[in-house]
């Protein structure tokens, strides 16, 4: 791996391509990024967040997470379209630059390190509190620190060990998933020894397959959308492997059938083989609800390893996706350059920056629950819909641009372009007008657009003063 420890090169002028990441390492093999993205889609939000989809739109759960799924995939497409054809840590926030100006990345770039850094408490917080079940008595402040230290290490150090931790993280969700798909299809034929076939008992119950009407189906398309967050990961990561293009090719166009198998597939195993009401879909989550419906032994304390997992792993993803966020943005001028700095191929101060800002999140959770700390989640909890929405009107305007300049750059292609770019545009468009429309997501649209707005304005101040200079 190249040891290289180079200053950050000089802000670009606006309108220019910014300067390639090059002083990183290139640790992460074509393994790690396979296994990155499988695993970046298997999260805490699908093992237990999907309850309250389910409860909301009954057996059409799966029809949400179909829709939502299919808006994901045109994002990821046209994500990989851009990052096969220009590598970048900084992703999407590289991208948005090169197509809309500075501000544009500045904006996109910081609301993702924000909404990363948020992950890391709510992951942290919720992983203690797995810990202090298992051992009580103990503190949940000591769990946190413990993780954050041990994740915030394995960050510090080569990129390669990041890629190991989430290689076996992915390894084990990917593990309990096909494990969980297994037992469910057998139950739902019937062969599985103890069980008998439910039929379409619980797809089609008193009430009909939406019991919930629209109402709930817009629900479980809001709670599904978030679910989905973490896929964007690979595409930064790509960056830092030996084979940024033929890597990030790879994640995305096997993008399609994880979705569908993983998220659309458990669903519906889960509403086929327990009534969509059932109290414990909510208490314990859907899936340790359907193993202890079949009769698995410890059901629920193996989810919770399971569920453990997957938030250490989400952490150990999130502390290098925000560092990396950082980075990037700091190497186009659009931060501190104290945190540009690289050493060993990883931009440890950057790393440390994104897990002091994660731990004083947690902090603030404990001091300011209801306060602090939920401003924080108000404020990122539409994040992601204002990434996608950069990451589609990034892709219109660079799509055509390769195409005039250097079209066998193009080594992934979006779909019917420009139809589906469009269409994926109002996807987010639909969604962020749902969540305004729906009274308990309300309030993050409104905090969510007041990170943007004035992000968005000091981008736009940063940009001009540069300009004017020069």
């Amino acid at each position: 791996m190249s040891q290289r420890t180079t200053p950050p090169p000089a802000p670009p002028t606006a309108g220019q391509q910014p300067p390639a990441d090059a002083p990183l390492g290139n640790g992460l093999r074509q393994r790690h990024l396979s296994m990155i993205a499988l695993g970046g889609v298997i999260g805490a939000g699908l093992f237990v967040g999907s309850g309250a989809g389910v409860a909301a739109a009954g057996p059409a759960i799966v029809v949400a997470y179909a829709l939502s799924g299919l808006l994901v995939m045109l994002v990821m497409r046209m994500l990989g379209e851009m990052s096969a054809a220009n590598p970048a840590s900084g992703s999407f926030s590289v991208h948005a630059e090169r197509a809309i100006g500075p501000w544009a990345g500045f904006t996109a770039g910081w609301m993702f390190w924000t909404l990363l850094c948020v992950g890391v408490a709510i992951e942290a917080i919720g992983a203690a509190h797995i810990m202090t079940g298992w051992f009580p008595g103990t503190p949940s402040w000591a769990w946190v620190l413990a993780f954050m230290a041990l994740f915030c290490g394995a960050n510090l150090a080569a990129v390669a060990g990041f890629g190991e931790f989430e290689f076996w993280f992915a390894a084990l969700k990917i593990g309990a998933i096909a494990l969980f798909l297994g037992l469910g299809v057998l139950a739902v034929l019937g062969l599985l020894p103890g069980t008998s076939s439910p039929g379409t008992a619980n797809l089609l119950p008193e009430g009909g397959f939406l019991p919930g009407g629209v109402d709930g189906l817009l629900v479980g398309v809001l709670a599904s959308v978030v679910a989905y967050g973490g896929l964007e990961t690979v595409t930064i990561a790509a960056a830092e492997s030996d084979d940024p293009v033929r890597g990030v090719a790879k994640a995305v166009r096997t993008t399609m059938w994880r979705i569908a198998v993983v998220y659309v597939g458990s669903m519906l195993v889960v509403v086929t083989l327990l009534p969509w009401d059932d109290p414990k879909v909510t208490e314990q989550g859907p899936y340790a609800a359907t193993l202890d419906h079949l009769g698995i032994p410890a059901a629920g304390e193996v989810m919770n390893a399971v569920v453990l997992v997957a938030l250490l792993s989400a952490m150990n993803a999130n502390i290098y996706g925000s560092s990396r966020m950082a980075y990037s943005l700091v190497s186009r001028g659009q931060g501190p350059r104290a945190l540009g700095k690289v050493s060993g191929g990883v931009p440890r101060r950057a790393v440390l920056a994104s897990c002091g800002f994660g731990f004083t999140t947690v902090l603030l959770s404990y001091w300011y629950p209801d306060t602090l700390f939920a401003w924080l989640l108000n404020m990122v909890g539409g994040v992601i819909l204002v990434v996608w929405g950069f990451t589609a009107v990034s892709q219109l305007v660079l799509r055509r641009r390769t195409e005039r300049e250097d079209p066998a750059r193009l080594a992934v292609r979006m779909w019917c372009f420009p139809y589906l770019t469009w269409a994926a545009l109002a996807g987010v468009a639909g969604v962020l007008v749902l969540m305004a429309w729906n009274p308990d997501t309300r309030v993050q649209v409104a905090f969510t657009g007041g990170l943007a707005v004035f992000l968005a304005a000091t981008g736009f101040l940063m940009q001009r003063r540069r300009t004017s200079r020069g």
